[in-house]
């Protein structure tokens, strides 16, 4: 990591500690959320197994999500208060500036997302896995948190305002709740169903549900490092296209 990527990184986790909704967002909301789940509406779903089994891979993607809104709104309010043209000045790499927001916004997913596997083991969540399927795990936790990362990056710079900023990661948050993450697709009415099996975010976390079961699937878990690959990339192009415009 360069120099300058360093000193953006520092900015960007002097922000995150001084602003407490967004430590909000990112940690304390996802284990309410579980909370709610097991304990409050989690015994009317019948899903084959304890349910804070089931749930827990579907709420570690719901914790990267939930993280996301402070990565738009940081990135849109530095190019509309004119800091990127302060840094040119001061001859910092303009890479740097994205790249040290996508890697704060991993980082502090890692965080919150061990603070909820924490919590989900505290309530009774086991997990089967092997030392080499946790390495699958995180791996892919990693993956999914780097492509949400560019693409909410990408989102934020291409948004007018702060305020549409945050509101342009609202999909990436509710898609989740229309995955498996949350009950089978199965289950789901048609329509819902289809679209539950074929978006995004329910290869993903079958993946992660099969990886800490100790059954993975081979075809799942290519599906979900495709998506990963495929998102990433969009959102990288993405933003440095409407950042060498912006900036």
């Amino acid at each position: 990591m360069s120099t300058d990527s360093i000193i953006m990184l520092r900015r960007n986790f002097k922000h995150t500690v001084r602003n407490p909704v967004t430590v909000f967002n990112a940690v304390l909301f996802p284990i309410v959320l579980l909370l709610l789940f097991v304990y409050v509406i989690g015994g009317a779903f019948a899903v084959g197994v304890k349910y804070v089994d089931y749930v827990t891979p579907g709420m570690i993607v719901l914790t990267i999500c939930y993280g996301l809104s402070a990565t738009a709104v940081a990135v849109n309010s530095d190019m509309a208060k004119g800091i990127i043209n302060r840094f040119k000045v001061m001859d910092i790499s303009r890479s740097a500036v994205l790249s040290a927001q996508v890697i704060a916004t991993v980082l502090r997913s890692l965080v919150a997302i061990a603070a909820i596997i924490g919590v989900a083991f505290a309530m009774g969540f086991r997990s089967h896995a092997s030392f080499p399927e946790w390495l699958g795990v995180i791996g892919l936790i990693a993956g999914v948190s780097f492509a949400a990362s560019w693409m909410t990056v990408a989102l934020g710079l291409a948004a007018k305002t702060a305020e549409s900023a945050g509101l342009a990661t609202v999909p990436l948050i509710l898609l989740p709740f229309l995955s498996s993450a949350i009950v089978p697709a199965k289950t789901m009415a048609v329509g819902v169903r289809q679209f539950a099996e074929y978006q995004p975010f329910t290869p993903i976390i079958e993946t992660l549900r099969g990886l800490l079961t100790g059954e993975p699937s081979a075809s799942r878990a290519i599906s979900a490092v495709a998506w990963c690959v495929g998102i990433a990339l969009v959102g990288y192009v993405w933003s440095l296209t409407t950042f060498k415009k912006r900036a």
